[in-house]
């Protein structure tokens, strides 16, 4: 059991340098606490905007400002691209045909970070 992951709950990515907020738009008829219950399919960069500045060297905006700054890593804007789905951590809860998020489900960026949940965006529902 976990916390539901909600509508404006903070995810981060180890190689970004702020939270991003989540926004869920996979479902709207699971609720907790007033606010809809994230699923899996929350992963495109409408749900995940940005997490401020990327300093993987797998993003290629990154990797060319480095290179342009002869060697000195040169951190770019986030925008995550996420590979696959949501690993959600239990699948008993299902919202709009897909499986809710908890506490500790996470997501993998394809230039190399792994998003985690660091704030669900509730404190009372468990799943």
């Amino acid at each position: 059991m976990g916390l539901a992951v909600v509508a404006g709950a903070s995810v981060l990515c180890p190689f970004g340098t702020t939270p991003a907020s989540l926004a869920v738009t996979s479902q709207s008829t699971l609720l907790a606490e007033g606010k809809p219950v994230a699923t899996i399919a929350d992963t495109s960069a409408a749900n995940i905007p940005t997490c401020g500045m990327c300093s993987s060297l797998a993003n290629p905006q990154v990797a060319s400002a480095t290179a342009a700054a002869l060697g000195v890593l040169t951190p770019q804007p986030c925008i995550p691209v996420i590979a696959g789905t949501w690993t959600a951590v239990q699948t008993k809860c299902i919202a709009g045909g897909k499986p809710c998020l908890t506490t500790g489900a996470t997501a993998v960026c394809s230039y190399g970070g792994t998003l985690s949940i660091i704030n669900p965006g509730q404190t009372t529902v468990l799943l």
